[in-house]
């Protein structure tokens, strides 16, 4: 699973004219390859949510926001109801890099 999930990243990641460039870390790659074991119904939704999100991190269906406490370097956005994806944002650079995949309780730790 894990070098089919590196080679889905790199494919989603790959997309060309995006706006904001996403970078994969070892570490997030860990996490989403655990993520997607258990939730590999929902692998297409990841990869049209990545690619809306390299077009327009503002789009109103990701609900993008920022956390706050200890988080507050982060931002969220929603994969789905269930389910988020929690994102160091530099628009100076227009970089994304995800931090962590999982449910509300997840990844607001």
């Amino acid at each position: 699973m894990g070098k089919y999930f590196r080679t889905r990243l790199k494919n989603i990641s790959g997309v060309s004219q995006m706006p904001y460039k996403i970078i994969f870390t070892k570490g997030y790659t860990k996490r989403a390859a655990q993520f997607f074991k258990r939730h590999p119904d929902l692998l297409d939704l990841y990869k049209k949510t990545l690619q809306l999100l390299e077009l327009n991190p503002s789009h109103p269906s990701l609900g993008l926001h920022p956390l706050k406490g200890k988080l507050q370097s982060l931002h969220s956005i929603s994969l789905n109801i269930s389910y988020r994806i929690t994102i160091e944002l530099i628009v100076t650079e227009k970089t994304i890099i995800p931090v962590h995949i999982g449910t509300h309780d997840e990844v607001y730790r």
